[in-house]
């Protein structure tokens, strides 16, 4: 309802405003060339592995295990994660340190580049071309200023006893 001069009313006449767009911040990084997005809350540390474990039987997406700064955590390859192909040798590899559920996981990507601020406005349908893998791990997609951003569910990310569609 807007007055005879098209302002608004007051709440007290009934109009209430609408909530702004929600923003929330995503940390990037980039595997096989894509750029992608991780909640920004999931985020604790970004470091070099210098050792892997390899964990036998494991699923695909593990890697091995490594040591954080004294903690052995899970280490996973985003781009097996994604269906990708695997790139150079895992050794010395960057990954992110993230805490999930009570456990630790060291995401293997290729590159880590800023973070960047997203709002629901800028929030788009899944575009047709992403894999089905990829988007049973995408929390949202966000269009840019020059391109487009996947956000991931971590939940889904670092769920291994859902099929991947990753092959070995």
């Amino acid at each position: 309802m807007t007055t005879s001069q098209g302002t608004p009313r007051p709440a007290q006449f009934g109009y209430t405003p609408p909530p702004p767009p929600r923003k929330i911040g995503v940390f990037t990084v980039t595997a096989a060339g894509e750029r992608l997005g991780l909640p920004v809350g999931c985020v604790h540390t970004i470091f070099r592995v210098s050792k892997i474990t390899p964990v036998p039987l494991g699923p695909p997406e593990i890697v091995g295990l490594v040591n954080l700064r004294g903690k052995i955590v899970t280490a996973v390859s985003l781009r097996r994660r994604l269906g990708l192909p695997d790139g150079a040798s895992h050794e010395d590899a960057i990954a992110i340190g993230i805490e999930h559920r009570g456990e630790s996981f060291a995401l293997l990507v290729d590159e880590v580049g800023d973070v960047v601020t997203v709002s629901d406005d800028s929030r788009i349908a899944a575009p047709a071309n992403l894999s089905p893998t990829r988007v049973s791990v995408t929390s949202a997609v966000y269009r840019l200023e020059h391109e487009f951003i996947s956000v991931f569910d971590m939940d889904a990310i670092l769920e291994f006893g859902r099929a991947s569609g990753v092959r070995q």
